[in-house]
């Protein structure tokens, strides 16, 4: 008897480690899907993703590679009939339409990086650093109509640094959603897999995790230093939280914020208010101080605070907003 096969879809980084994972278990991949090359840089060069990149460097893979640019084309759906699969497995992809997750007689299942019913969404890890949790982790589901709210399969808790930022803990989960994703396929795929539906006994208690975008990037100072911080450490190092620097003669620009420490939790001032303290930039909030540690100025490189303080003249009556 054949061993079982799955098809594989994913594009960035962090669905790498998960293909990778799966690879190294054994596990038979008919097919990888991914997002088309696309246009990317100053001089707009095609670009693979990097899940491509890497089954490239795989000979049972290289020759593997679906890049649809619609996943309702009738020649991918073709595709995927002709290599008659069981499972599909997901990974930090585009939302997949009925016609494409319902194929599959063992399902489609997706890799979630909260503790699903918690934190659905485009952007968990960015949300569950920015709202100031201590504990997050990865879930493995079946996918069905509505987004994130499947059959859950296996899934894993991991803490959450005090300090840690969004890309440090991206890293963290995904080695360790690549494990439990893996030990997930193995089940599945031997018949023995665990399947709890998703219950939500009170939902004003569950948060969400929408797409980041400039609005809720937006650093607000009329909060406390504690929140100033998380909502910094939540957006780093990409897309960085931002907020407009007003110099004390009127003139503004964009502002990022990428890295921060709590100085003073209890002080009180004006909040917005940017205070410079030798070689320290500090911002005041709505009750306590952050210091700034890396910033980048519009139309700057990133750069520490001490940097930017170097190469700034009036820094008096600056704020924030």
């Amino acid at each position: 008897m054949d061993r079982p096969s799955i098809v594989f879809m994913g594009t960035p980084a962090f669905a790498v480690a998960s293909l990778e994972a799966l690879v190294n278990a054994g596990i038979d991949i008919a097919a990888v899907v991914t997002a088309p090359d696309r246009p990317a840089g100053r001089g707009q060069q095609l670009r693979m993703s990097a899940v491509k990149q890497y089954a490239l460097t795989q000979e049972r893979l290289k020759d593997r590679i679906l890049q649809p640019e619609k996943l309702k084309d009738p020649r991918f759906l073709e595709q995927l009939d002709a290599l008659d699969v069981a499972l599909y497995v997901v990974v930090a992809f585009r939302m997949l339409p009925e016609s494409v997750w319902a194929k599959p007689s063992m399902g489609t299942i997706n890799l979630h990086a909260s503790l699903l019913p918690d934190y659905r969404g485009a952007a968990p890890i960015n949300w569950a650093v920015m709202n100031g949790e201590s504990r997050t982790g990865a879930t493995t589901f079946f996918i069905r109509h509505e987004i994130d709210t499947g059959d859950v399969i296996m899934s894993e808790a991991i803490d959450i640094g005090t300090d840690e930022t969004a890309g440090e803990l991206h890293d963290r989960l995904m080695v360790m959603g690549a494990a439990l994703l893996t030990r997930t396929v193995q089940r599945i795929l031997a018949g023995d897999a665990p399947r709890t539906e998703q219950v939500i006994p009170d939902p004003s208690r569950l948060h969400h995790a929408p797409k980041l975008n400039p609005a809720n990037c937006h650093l607000d100072a009329h909060r406390s230093a504690r929140q100033v911080h998380d909502h910094v450490r939540g957006l780093s190092p990409f897309p960085a939280a931002w907020a407009t620097w007003t110099s004390a003669d009127g003139r503004s620009m964009h502002f990022k914020i990428l890295r921060t420490a709590i100085a003073d939790a209890a002080v009180v001032g004006e909040a917005g208010r940017i205070l410079v303290e030798q070689d320290q930039l500090l911002l005041q909030c709505a009750t306590g101080r952050v210091r700034l540690l890396e910033v980048q100025p519009e139309g700057k490189k990133r750069m520490t605070a001490a940097e930017f303080i170097r190469g700034s003249r009036a820094l008096e009556g600056v704020r924030l907003s």
